[in-house]
């Protein structure tokens, strides 16, 4: 399979990455198009595809194009892609907050998927959202269903507008739980904790919480309450956080983020 990827930026990278690590690109078949100077030498240096700073028409010779860029400078993109792109190939966008529809429309052009990764992806652990436009076949969908699936897993939805709250859950997710590590960590170092050491404490207490939700056969509400005895320690702390409202203000953030995502789509 031929791909092209337009905005070479950590997702597009992680795609690109992903994508050459499985197997299911060659070097010679990855089109990588980045306008910064600056980095379209560090990506010819890595030697991760041919690289080019502009879109041409060779690119209407690659079955997949994914779409990389950020969202405000999707605009300025459509004249150079209208006047290459092909009736057949497939447009992968994983620009937040920009519909099929306005896809479409600016590009004039039906094969359209939308999907919304997030960083883990990096680590071929993230986990993507996506959708596609009724004209795109099973056979053409599968294939871009393999190819996000090489950086993690994925889930399809057949209501484009989940994708606003894919993008506020699991999109931004990424930065809640490093706004929790962050603050946990500062929390060891009131209490007498070089950095070093709180953050050895709690990123190992995150990494196995984790594997615990994955194979403890016990609710959220079970395991929180294995660990928080009447009267205790962890008890004082669940307390507290309800007292602080931190249930509410972590929720509202989370759909204050798919407000903003819906604000952005239009």
């Amino acid at each position: 399979m031929k791909i092209a990827i337009i905005g070479c930026g950590n997702m597009g990278m992680a795609f690109a990455r992903s994508f050459l690590q499985y197997d299911l690109v060659r070097k010679e078949d990855l089109l990588l198009i980045e306008k910064s100077q600056e980095r379209s030498e560090t990506l010819k240096s890595a030697k991760e595809g041919v690289v080019v700073s502009t879109i041409n028409a060779q690119i209407a010779d690659y079955e997949l194009i994914i779409l990389s860029v950020k969202p405000q400078d999707f605009a300025s993109l459509q004249e150079e892609l209208t006047a290459v792109i092909q009736p057949q190939q497939v447009i992968l966008s994983i620009m937040a907050g920009i519909p099929m529809s306005k896809i479409q429309e600016v590009l004039n052009h039906k094969l359209v998927v939308r999907a919304m990764p997030n960083t883990p992806a990096m680590l071929g652990m993230g986990i993507t959202g996506f959708t596609a436009a009724p004209e795109v076949d099973a056979h053409k969908l599968r294939k871009v269903e393999n190819l996000i699936n090489a950086t993690g897993r994925s889930v399809y939805l057949e209501d484009e507008s989940m994708i606003d709250a894919v993008t506020a859950l699991s999109g931004s997710g990424p930065a809640y739980f490093y706004y929790l590590v962050k603050h946990m960590i500062e929390a060891g170092k009131q209490m007498g904790f070089d950095e070093g050491m709180a953050s050895l404490l709690v990123k190992q207490t995150m990494l196995g919480s984790y594997h615990l939700i994955n194979n403890a056969e016990k609710s959220l509400d079970d395991l929180i309450k294995a660990v928080a005895s009447k009267g205790g320690t962890t008890e004082a702390a669940l307390r507290t956080f309800e007292e602080s409202q931190l249930p509410e203000g972590l929720i509202n953030g989370i759909l204050a983020a798919e407000r903003r995502a819906k604000e952005l789509s239009k």
